[in-house]
């Protein structure tokens, strides 16, 4: 969806907290992806076909990484943090954008897309977010919310994160297996393990925490019942 949105609306954007009525479109000239890799690589790419320049962050470990190359400007970003660490550091983000004069940034997907402290302090520092509003953000992006909205249409699941393996195994009596664990916090199939009976609850379990911990800076998850083959649906919408 954010390549859709930068070729769209490319040359112009809006600020977050302005209300219809009162929208403010600005230039954009300069874009930073805080981001890695394939995605990166893309966004630059279409950005380029716009005219408009492009900046890239990278962590020590990523010196020799395509999409520091592919960019106009690249910065280091998270001195001494390991890589995953280094592209969830809001404050090296937001302080090489401001200093580098970046009208917006896009997010890729993964680390901070969904994070909508992120959203929220690129406002807060005058920096146009390709994405939701921050409000948008802190909804959907925290899938315990969301799921407040599937709870409602009856479907099994927690309506808050579960704190303890002995929650899991109450919700897996109550409901039966398969179930699953998700990032309470995350996306992109980080952090989300299936669980087919009581033998792989516990190790399951501990790996989505980790791995919830290590991608989005917090072990939070929630559980539902897994469907083996469900339709998914997916619509666009450029707001």
């Amino acid at each position: 969806m954010g390549i859709l949105l930068i070729r769209r609306v490319g040359l112009f954007c809006r600020s977050a907290h302005l209300s219809p009525q009162s929208l403010e479109y600005r230039p954009i000239k300069k874009v930073m992806v805080a981001n890695r890799g394939e995605i990166a690589i893309r966004v630059f790419r279409a950005c380029t076909e716009l005219g408009i320049r492009t900046v890239a962050v990278y962590s020590e470990q990523d010196t020799g990484q395509m999409h520091r190359q592919k960019a106009d400007e690249a910065y280091l970003i998270g001195r001494g943090l390991s890589p995953v660490a280094a592209y969830l550091h809001i404050p090296d983000i937001i302080k090489v954008a401001k200093e580098n004069n970046v009208d917006a940034i896009h997010p890729g997907y993964g680390f901070l897309s969904e994070r909508a402290d992120f959203a929220q302090a690129c406002a807060d520092a005058g920096v146009r977010f390709i994405g939701p509003s921050p409000e948008v953000v802190r909804k959907m992006g925290d899938k315990v919310e969301a799921r407040g909205l599937a709870i409602k249409a009856v479907v099994p699941g927690t309506d808050a994160p579960i704190s303890s393996l002995q929650e899991a195994q109450e919700f897996a009596k109550t409901y039966g297996f398969p179930i699953i664990f998700k990032a309470a916090y995350g996306g992109g199939g980080r952090g989300m393990r299936v669980v087919r009976n009581y033998e792989e609850l516990e190790e399951n379990y501990q790996r989505a925490y980790s791995e919830a911990l290590a991608a989005f800076g917090d072990g939070a998850l929630f559980v539902e019942k897994f469907l083996e083959k469900p339709r998914h649906i997916e619509v666009q919408i450029l707001g």
